[in-house]
């Protein structure tokens, strides 16, 4: 796993081949294949470029960037300025004053209509070239020169970058553009305009002319999609009270005359620009950018529109799609070694598992599972450092899970599985649906689990069968003598005291001591597992912690008469060796050196034993 590095310049670099990049693709190559269309020819110099360019881009409200095709070709901004350019008229002006020239209407009619409302005299909205000639003679500035250097700066921070304006394409339109000087004179008659009408075109013709690549526009529709502020280079380019209303005129026209068709099937604020620009921005997680030059009747990119359209349905982007959440937040992400299972392990696992832990995360979701919540996920588990082994998912806290999410992490197993990481995901109620009901114990992919700490413990296990050493044993099974508790002992004395514990075997499930009772013995573990349990206030049982062989329990209780705190259960067949009370306290008259080295080591193991369930409980809390 590799972090995605930015680019030189302030921008990112396109994400490497992942979860989403490969969804991108797939709608560029689905798109590729139209070819219908044709290039805007009433500016001449837009019919010269390239027909086939295409390039698809996306921009995540925190900076992340994917992309595919043609991303870093130039071409003109066109009409997607004009949102821009009007929202320096709201910045310089105010909203009052820009709405005493400009109103805020759809008008159902093409871009380029010759017309004012029959009513109010003013343009209907500042998406069409009437309302966009207003705008621009809003723009405050000591002289014409320094007005339009005001609108490409603003462009400029947006997009992060500096912008420039192509002198070609400029010339182009200053040549040919008599419609809109027509409009320009217009609104002058009817006192919309109050300086010259020519100088209000000219800056018009020249901020359309301003060059951007797919890749600017997505960053653009990203600053817009964070409330203003340039998620490349953490600049505010509008406040947040503009961004709203600019992205209301977007939504309501900024596709001219197919605005209803395109608000129903892709539902995003977007702006189309006659040079194959579309921008469109879902507030608060996504700006996307196509750009194809091949443009249908109402003057936007043929791919364009359906790129979007693929993209809000696969990606779930229409903005009245939107449940409770509009981005799943990542609740905590850590590594085994950081919060460990509940299973107390030997000294030699303990000592694998602190070197190679990091092999190993654990990432808890929250919120509810759309799109942008999958990205932030896939992306941060795609920008792990380093080899990852194992991969817990917990997913107990999310709400609503939409398809797009399902395929996104059923994508990312696979993409794990390939590089031999496997994934548990905590998922109990199966808000995953077939994604989970495909994951048997022997699925590469991985395994799904009830609660967090059987998953931890699963992925410890994969890490420590990866990073055993050669020739290390597995101490799987011990006999009275072997039992820590009493090696360190002289071989007489280890005997001696060998012979005075009972062996007992206990079936799964079996409960061996419970809660309350009184001394009950000391209990060495020669095989197996032992579960120490608790109730929460549901009923449900929970684990404390589990004891491996080579462990032992019962001797607190043994030593200070205290009844146990918690029941005890067999969770695997287990075989132990039960010193009794009696026998225990003979010790004292019969062999006092022994019972004082068996204490010894006890108290060393009950220490370390306690300390580390402490750790665990603290790190899972009720996992």
């Amino acid at each position: 796993m590799v972090p995605n590095e930015p680019a030189t310049g302030g921008f990112a670099a396109p994400a490497p081949a992942g979860v989403v990049a490969r969804i991108i693709d797939e709608v560029y190559e689905l798109c590729r294949a139209d070819t219908s269309g044709t290039l805007a020819d009433y500016i001449p110099e837009l019919s010269a470029v390239q027909p086939d360019s295409f390039g698809i881009c996306l921009a995540t409200a925190d900076g992340q960037v994917y992309g595919s095709g043609d991303l870093d070709i130039p071409f003109t901004i066109q009409s997607i300025s004009k949102p821009f350019t009007y929202a320096l008229a709201l910045a310089d002006r105010g909203p009052e004053e820009v709405a005493k020239r400009i109103d805020v209407e759809p008008s159902g009619e093409p871009f380029n209509e010759i017309s004012l409302d029959p009513k109010t005299q003013r343009p209907r909205n500042p998406m069409i070239n009437a309302g966009a000639i207003a705008a621009a003679s809003l723009i405050e500035g000591h002289d014409a020169a320094d007005r339009f250097a005001r609108i490409r700066r603003s462009y400029s921070r947006f997009a992060g970058r500096e912008l420039r304006m192509n002198d070609a394409v400029y010339a182009s339109e200053a040549r040919t553009g008599y419609r809109n000087r027509a409009i320009g004179y217009l609104l002058r008659g009817v006192g919309i305009i109050d300086i010259d009408p020519d100088e209000a075109v000219d800056r018009y013709f020249r901020q359309c002319s301003i060059d951007v690549t797919c890749r600017d526009l997505a960053i653009m529709a990203a600053t817009l999609a964070n409330n203003g502020v340039n998620p490349m280079t953490h600049e505010r380019a509008l406040s947040g009270p503009l961004v709203e209303q600019v992205l209301s005129i977007m939504t309501t026209s900024g596709m001219y005359d197919a605005a209803g068709d395109w608000v129903t099937t892709v539902g995003l604020p977007a702006k189309s620009g006659v040079g194959g620009g579309i921008l469109a921005v879902l507030p608060g997680q996504i700006g996307i950018a196509v750009y194809s030059p091949r443009l249908d009747a109402h003057g936007s990119s043929v791919r364009g529109v359906k790129a979007c359209r693929e993209l809000s349905s696969r990606l779930g982007l229409h903005f009245l799609h939107v449940t409770r959440a509009a981005h799943t937040a990542i609740r905590a992400a850590y590594t085994a070694a950081d919060a460990p299972s509940r299973l107390r392990r030997d000294a030699d696992e303990l000592e694998i598992l602190r070197q190679y832990g990091d092999h190993a995360r654990i990432f808890e979701l929250h919120g509810d599972l759309l799109f942008a919540g999958a990205e932030s996920t896939v992306r941060a588990v795609e920008q792990i450092p380093g080899e990852l082994d194992a991969l817990v998912l917990d997913l107990r806290e999310i709400g609503d899970v939409s398809p797009i999410a399902i395929r996104m992490l059923d994508d990312l197993q696979a993409e794990l599985a390939a590089a031999g990481c496997r994934v548990a995901l905590v998922d109990p109620e199966a808000k995953l649906g077939h994604m989970v009901s495909s994951l048997d114990p022997n699925d590469p992919r991985g395994r799904v689990f009830v609660d967090r700490d059987a998953a931890t413990e699963w992925c410890e296990q994969l890490v420590l069968d990866k990073h055993r050493p050669p020739g290390h044993t597995d101490h799987s099974a011990f006999t009275v003598e072997q039992h820590p508790a009493l090696t360190d002992m002289p071989d007489d004395e280890r005997q001696q005291l060998a012979k005075e514990f009972e062996i007992r075997t206990i079936a799964r499930g079996e409960r061996i001591v419970a809660a309350g009772s009184p001394r009950a013995g000391l209990f060495l573990i020669l095989d197996g597992r032992v579960r120490f349990t608790f109730e929460d206030r549901t009923g449900r049982r929970h684990r404390l912690v589990s004891l491996s062989p080579g462990m032992s329990f019962g001797e607190i209780s043994l030593l200070a008469g205290a009844a146990f705190a918690n029941d005890v259960y067999a969770e695997t067949t287990v075989r132990v060796a039960v010193l009794p009370p009696p026998k225990f306290d003979l010790l004292t008259s019969k062999a006092p050196e022994v019972k004082l080295a068996l204490l010894e080591r006890l108290a060393a193991a009950a220490y370390a034993q306690a300390d580390a369930a402490v750790r665990a409980l603290a790190a899972h809390g009720g996992a």
